[in-house]
């Protein structure tokens, strides 16, 4: 089960530049991971993009507000399907 919510505790420690569809990193686009002991938080400000759970293949779809909690060591990816800005929050547990 996805957590739609943060842990307890949890602590902002970086985000990304905002990116769009021309400006995304690649590596967001191929199967990745957010680091054991780190929680990713996805933002999408204008727009929208679909997010894959590569362990069962569910997609979200994801718009203009919306925001998604990714777990440590959960295999995704994302997926432009129109013109979108976003941007990817990181966060670790404090005394997790």
């Amino acid at each position: 089960m996805v957590p739609d919510r943060l842990p307890a505790g949890a602590e902002l420690v970086r985000i990304t530049e905002t990116f769009d569809e021309a400006t995304v990193p690649r590596g967001l686009l191929r199967t990745h991971r957010v680091a054991t002991g780190t929680w990713g938080r996805i933002v999408v400000s204008d727009g929208c993009l679909c997010f894959v759970w590569e362990d069962d293949g569910s997609l979200v779809e994801l718009a203009a507000g919306d925001s998604l909690v990714i777990p440590p060591d959960t295999p995704h990816r994302v997926e432009m399907t129109a013109s979108v800005r976003f941007a990817v929050e990181f966060y670790t547990a404090v005394g997790a």
